[in-house]
């Protein structure tokens, strides 16, 4: 466990009290009507929304997932996710103002529209199966593991006490301040975790075993990991992280922010827009935040980490001695 502060356990209770007092302040206002609990009487300016979509796609587990990525295949090894860009292009300028204009609460409620009977039934049935049981609880799983790993190492929680605490909190606000209270609650969740990752990655370059960005940049594990574009001389490489992305799972595969169209989590926030051109700002907010300028803070911590930890067995031998003092604490 960390040692923390005064200081530092006051500000953690100050964010979680400020997410539940925004709950709990929107509450009233969001239980006036269906269209107010679910789209904030379709009033949202583009960039509250587009800093929400920013931060509704940013979870516990995804600098994790950046960081072996760089780690395993240099940074171009992002293009597995970078390639989704190409369906986030096509909701800015295709389906941000077809989603507004079509007036629905939700995207379920579009469906029904759109085909009605047994179609429609049968289309919402396979999504709730599916992406609300099978994908969500894999989703779910990773995101809280990663939770209950930080919990564990940063505060000293149980994996239980870190489920409970951020379940409980995060229920209590969403339930009672509806779709306003989400939103205004992702713009603080956006910055405070935008503030972490560049304080991480300011910090790690700082260390004297880093020296510095451009020592970082020149140290030998580093170095052939900074290539933006894959190795075009290497087939297997190109293949699997640039023209299977490009040609194939842009628009086959599911992703949150990426799914062609926009997907339930974007297209809520289109729908609550103040009309069609707030949607389309929201949506290439959205798209400059999220592919050009958010992974970088992640992508240097994940540079240091070569250095640091240039192999398994030095992480492990960092595991072993955090468990060491960890149990001479106790």
């Amino acid at each position: 466990m960390v040692d923390l502060s005064t200081l530092d356990i006051s500000l953690i209770i100050l964010f979680f009290a400020i997410t539940l007092f925004i709950g709990i302040y929107v509450s009233k206002q969001s239980g006036k009507s269906s269209a107010e609990y679910f789209l904030s009487g379709r009033s949202m300016p583009w960039w509250l929304l587009g800093v929400s979509m920013v931060a509704t796609t940013f979870s516990t587990d995804t600098p994790n997932l950046v960081t072996d990525i760089v780690r395993n295949n240099g940074v171009s090894g992002n293009w597995v996710w970078w390639a989704f860009l190409i369906t986030g292009l096509l909701t800015v300028f295709v389906y941000a103002k077809l989603w507004r204009k079509s007036k629905v609460n939700t995207d379920i409620e579009f469906y029904e529209l759109r085909y009605g009977g047994a179609p429609a039934r049968f289309l919402r049935s396979f999504r709730a199966v599916y992406l609300g049981v099978i994908f969500n609880i894999l989703a779910m799983a990773g995101v809280t593991l990663a939770a209950i790993k930080i919990g564990s190492v940063m505060l000293g929680l149980a994996p239980i006490e870190t489920v409970l605490y951020a379940g409980v909190i995060t229920v209590i606000f969403s339930a009672l301040g509806g779709f306003k209270g989400v939103v205004y609650t992702d713009f603080i969740l956006f910055f405070t975790a935008m503030a972490g990752a560049i304080g991480a990655a300011y910090y790690l370059v700082g260390l004297p075993e880093i020296g510095g960005l451009e020592s970082l940049l020149q140290h030998e594990n580093v170095a052939d990991k900074l290539n933006i574009l894959p190795d075009f001389s290497n087939t297997e490489a190109l293949i699997t992280l640039l023209i299977i992305p490009l040609a194939v799972q842009w628009w086959s595969s599911w992703y949150p922010g990426a799914e062609p169209g926009g997907g339930g989590y974007i297209a809520q926030r289109m729908l609550a827009a103040k009309d069609e051109n707030h949607a389309i700002g929201a949506t290439f907010f959205f798209n400059i935040m999220h592919y050009a300028l958010r992974p970088w803070p992640w992508i240097i911590v994940a540079l240091a980490s070569l250095v640091i930890f240039p192999d398994i067995a030095s992480i492990q031998e960092a595991c072993l001695l955090y468990t060491s003092d960890a149990a001479d604490d106790l």
